[in-house]
């Protein structure tokens, strides 16, 4: 029991260590490193694509967390901080998008899709199909084959 808690304790140590930043990268201002730790949060890494840059170690996402700090150092706001990285990356660089019409679109398509399915279906199957009229052959044929059968 002893050595599974010794275990458990490197584990975190570890954990911890992983998840701090390097001090020489930290803005001297704790309430400016805050802000940036909570953009960091917001920011996708590119290289990953589903991590923030605060849970990546890619060279790139090192590089936008300086490039955020650098922007909350000079006085930016948080949203100046983000439309600089939309206006350079892209969109796609914000794990939570801003609202727009494109993207409204991009995601109801789908539900809209599904659901001209749905009625499109549900109306298919509430009136069956209207069987088609024989031909003069068939009914040639049909009447063949019932005077064949009666006794």
């Amino acid at each position: 029991m002893r050595r599974l808690g010794a275990l458990l304790t490197v584990l975190a140590a570890v954990f911890v260590m992983g998840a701090a930043s390097d001090p020489s990268e930290r803005l001297p201002d704790p309430a400016q490193e805050a802000r940036a730790r909570d953009l960091f949060r917001e920011v996708r890494c590119l290289v990953c694509q589903n991590e923030s840059i605060d849970d990546s170690d890619a060279d790139l996402a090192r590089d936008l967390r300086k490039v955020v700090r650098e922007q909350v150092a000079s006085g930016k706001s948080d949203v100046e901080v983000k439309r600089f990285l939309t206006d350079r990356y892209g969109e796609f660089v914000l794990l939570k998008p801003a609202f727009s019409w494109g993207n409204a679109a991009l995601w109801l398509t789908p539900l809209l899709a599904l659901l001209a399915g749905g009625v499109l279906l549900a109306l298919r199957l509430r009136r069956p199909a209207a069987p088609e009229p024989l031909t003069e052959a068939e009914e040639t044929r049909l009447a063949a084959l019932l005077d064949d059968e009666t006794p």
